[in-house]
């Protein structure tokens, strides 16, 4: 649904005014600049290559790693949520962990276990929010993962609040190998390929590397003041 802009040109003209010059009838041009480093760092590095510098940061940013196939992410995935203590379970509503077979673990094992699961709904509204604050682990996809700073990149929408990825007190984020890029470079040009191809491009977009960590305080790092205190991803081979 778009809306509608009001005032426009009149706001434009009164900066232009206060500037003292001409309002611009004509966009800005983009620069050319000689050098852009930023494409060159990891550019012929292999989706293999890419793992590794991912598992690399990740024991920087105290953040676990597995490696699977599609047929053992459900063994995986339990495994790590066990590790992590068990339930309560939150997740997004998301097709692609159906697609993954993951709906026998969500539906089935985990209530026979006494598990806690529960899946966004944003019919609930701010039902949801208060679950996954009691939540022992919440659980998401990343949509663009950058090796260079193990950062996963989240998209929210209706189906996908990011709640579930700050509030639980632990956190997996599951990682397709094709969403594997170098750095922030390579995710701000597919985001912007998303917009020029009429794809959907949330207004929300995360970008999260391991637990929340703050130095704020003497310099001292501590982990898990304003978010999970453990986090885990599970790298799924899809290449």
């Amino acid at each position: 649904m778009s809306g509608t802009i009001q005032n426009r040109d009149s706001f434009l003209e009164q900066i232009a005014s206060t500037l003292g010059r001409p309002r611009r009838a004509e966009p800005v041009q983009r620069p050319v600049w000689k050098h852009q480093p930023q494409h060159e760092v990891l550019r012929d590095a292999t989706p293999d290559q890419l793992v590794e510098v991912l598992k690399t940061h990740c024991l920087k940013i105290h953040t676990s790693l597995l490696m699977t196939d599609l047929a053992g992410l459900s063994s995986a995935l339990k495994e790590t949520v066990d590790n992590f203590g068990g339930g309560p379970v939150v997740t997004w509503k998301d097709d692609r962990f159906s697609k993954w077979g993951l709906n026998p673990l969500f539906a089935e094992e985990w209530p026979e276990q006494g598990i806690e699961f529960h899946e966004w709904d944003y019919q609930k509204g701010s039902e949801n929010v208060t679950v996954a604050e009691k939540a022992n682990v919440g659980i998401t996809i990343s949509e663009i993962t950058l090796a260079e700073s193990a950062t996963v990149v989240t998209f929210s929408d209706k189906d996908k609040g990011r709640s579930v990825s700050f509030l639980p007190r632990t956190y997996i984020a599951l990682i397709p190998k094709s969403s594997i890029v170098p750095r922030m470079t390579q995710a701000a040009i597919k985001m912007r390929e998303m917009h020029l191809e009429g794809k959907p491009v949330s207004s929300c977009i995360n970008f999260i590397t391991g637990p929340s960590n703050s130095a704020d305080i003497e310099l001292n790092l501590v982990v898990g003041v304003h978010g999970p205190v453990k986090a885990a991803y599970i790298v799924i081979e899809d290449l």
